[in-house]
């Protein structure tokens, strides 16, 4: 769980460069990657998580700060939006199909929607006991499914009429975090308390466990291809995972940066797996197909600071939060 400030020597490091760069690690690179970065306008805001809109703009939750930002890349202008309750350190972040931005107040204990047209923010408050609301994601119905990282549970929230529900998952302290929807509605999470992934039924809210085969596994974020596989960032030991849910079955790839690399931030595009190395400096993102179970890696121009999260575009671009550095990037798959 992070809720440390990133020093402000580290802060102070970024300056207000705009960068835009292409580059490489390693002789498998082939696939050609250019890098465009912002620099967020409140300093020491730490973007948590992306979110790449539908009209092109890109939102982030400045979590420190306790802001929503957008970004339109075509012209580089930003837009801060301050919560309504202070000190709600914002972490995730979802749209609706109306266009409204929806995020867990994580330190406040709620679940915020912002409406981008008059600046609004709708507070739908968690019971007491729901500590650390982290990660947002809709089914096709508009349920909003989140993790609750800090008291073990997964919530639902129907936005029609407010209602929310909450659920213990069956293990202690498995800290759900990273939680994705598959094309079959059923929302898949990571448990990064222990080595673990779990989906939960959308009709009964049954939490169905699976062990990862490694005790020492500490699955953080997971993302869906087209096929239906769920894939894992295994944090602790620095690889890349892969859950079959039909045939419940893992595979595992060492990650190219070691032990030590701390895969973090992934997203898919396709079939094509990308994810962060946060562990190693400067942090990397890294490419794996599964076709081919090749990797290829890039650094990140600024460094990176720690991405914790990234998103897709829907023209196929890769945005990410650059946490310790202030950064917004844009990352253009040629």
């Amino acid at each position: 769980m992070w809720r440390r400030v990133v020093s402000a020597a580290i802060a102070a490091f970024l300056g207000l460069l705009t960068i835009a760069g292409i580059g490489s690690l390693g002789a498998l690179a082939q696939t050609d990657v250019s890098f465009k970065e912002w620099t967020v306008p409140t300093k020491g805001s730490h973007p948590h998580d992306p979110l790449a809109a539908a009209d092109g703009t890109i939102w982030y939750t400045g979590q420190v700060t306790s802001v929503l930002g957008r970004l339109n890349p075509r012209t580089g202008a930003f837009r801060e939006y301050r919560t309504k309750t202070p000190e709600s350190w914002p972490h995730g972040l979802v749209a609706d199909q109306e266009g409204n931005i929806w995020f867990t107040g994580n330190f406040a204990g709620y679940i915020g929607k912002l409406d981008p047209n008059t600046g609004a923010i709708t507070e739908y408050r968690l019971p007491q006991e729901a500590r650390d609301p982290h990660t947002p994601v809709f089914d096709e119905a508009g349920n909003l499914w989140f993790t609750v990282q800090g008291s073990d549970m997964i919530g639902r929230l129907v936005p029609k009429t407010g209602d929310i529900k909450l659920v213990h998952v069956p293990t202690a302290n498995a800290l759900p975090y990273g939680i994705v929807v598959n094309s079959n509605g059923v929302p898949f999470f990571a448990e990064f308390g222990t080595n673990k992934l779990a989906s939960i039924d959308p009709k009964t809210m049954e939490i169905h466990e699976y062990p990862l085969p490694n005790a020492g596994s500490r699955p953080r974020r997971i993302a869906i291809t087209n096929n239906g596989a769920v894939w894992y960032t295994d944090y602790a030991r620095g690889y890349l995972g892969r859950f079959d849910p039909q045939a419940s079955t893992v595979r595992e790839w060492p990650s190219p940066g070691g032990a030590s690399s701390g895969p973090y931030g992934i997203a898919t595009l396709g079939n094509v797996v990308w994810y962060s190395e946060s562990g190693v400096k400067p942090n990397t993102l890294v490419r794996f197909d599964p076709r081919t179970e090749k990797f290829e890696s890039w650094t990140i121009p600024s460094g990176g600071g720690v991405v914790r999260n990234m998103a897709t575009t829907p023209d196929g671009k890769l945005v990410l939060a650059c946490s310790g550095v202030d950064r917004i990037a844009l990352v253009d798959v040629h």
